[in-house]
């Protein structure tokens, strides 16, 4: 599955809390319902963003992982 995004964010090589810290910074850019797509390389970056969600209220469409690098999928609330 590989939703439709209107930005992306491209956090590879950063570690926590920077991929975070860079998506709250990029989706306040973003209107509600827009999409953003993060690549991270980072593995800790699945369950973080997945506690970004809960505790932010943006959903979390999608999250895959492809080789090493991670892709997470949030659309702003």
């Amino acid at each position: 599955m590989n939703p439709p995004f209107d930005r992306e964010l491209d956090v590879r090589g950063l570690n926590c809390p920077l991929p975070i810290l860079k998506a709250k910074k990029a989706l306040a850019e973003l209107e509600s319902g827009q999409v953003l797509r993060i690549l991270a390389t980072d593995p800790g970056s699945t369950r973080d963003f997945q506690a970004f969600a809960r505790q932010t209220g943006h959903e979390l469409i999608e999250q895959a992982q492809q080789q090493d690098e991670f892709v997470h999928v949030l659309k702003k609330k």
